[in-house]
């Protein structure tokens, strides 16, 4: 049996889905470019560090989807697709999906950027399994917070286990489990499958897997 695993953002992606989803809604005046793009930009500079405080981010990045009625943040959301998403979408990463899709038992994409943003991201793929940060649901409508543990750094082991539990399986069924990611923050979750592989990865992550012998490959492409 074989379970892969992809990272989102700046692995399949070439670019950040969280990033782009606050730049897009700065850039259709929904939220205001002052006070909220120097936050967005803070942010992201805190995650490729390394450093970033997750629940503070999501309180930042939940906030707006309880501002506006579920119709309206799908038409935005159908718009971010073709501006922002659909051209960070390389032909080597839909590639390596098809590939793996075909190979592997079980396939799914495990990523901090909550479900909203990222679950068509994850169809347009055509992976049909999301581990993802979910944004809290009351009666339909967000909340702005955060419904139960994020899917970030050691946060993604406990959703990875979750998620299996739910599929009546658990890691241990798999001969091979397989990780891409890109990011320092991934290191718990690439240092607990048997295939760590390291997609463009950043400095921290780049060195780990040169020390561990790890494969690194680009899908900027």
């Amino acid at each position: 049996m074989k379970l892969v695993l992809f990272d989102l953002d700046n692995t399949l992606l070439a670019g950040d889905s969280d990033f782009e989803w606050a730049q897009f809604l700065i850039e259709q005046g929904v939220l205001d470019s002052e006070l909220y793009a120097a936050r967005n930009h803070a942010f992201y500079e805190q995650y490729k560090a390394g450093t970033l405080d997750i629940h503070e981010f999501l309180d930042f990045q939940l906030k707006p989807l309880s501002r506006h009625a579920r119709a309206q943040l799908d038409a935005w959301h159908a718009d971010y697709m073709l501006q922002k998403i659909l051209p960070i979408m390389t032909s080597a990463a839909k590639a390596l999906v098809e590939r793996e899709l075909a190979d592997a038992d079980l396939v799914a994409i495990i990523t901090a950027t909550n479900s909203f943003v990222t679950a068509p991201i994850a169809r347009a793929f055509g992976i049909s399994h999301l581990i993802a940060t979910e944004p809290e649901l009351v009666n339909g409508v967000y909340t702005g917070r955060v419904a139960g543990t994020p899917c970030f750094r050691e946060g993604k082991i406990v959703r990875l286990h979750e998620w299996l539990a739910s599929l009546g399986k658990t890691l241990g069924d798999f001969e091979q489990s397989w990780f891409y990611s890109d990011s320092l923050n991934d290191l718990p979750l690439l240092n607990l499958v048997t295939h760590p592989v390291a997609v463009d990865p950043d400095d921290t992550l780049r060195a780990q897997a040169v020390r561990q012998a790890w494969p690194v490959l680009s899908l900027r492409s």
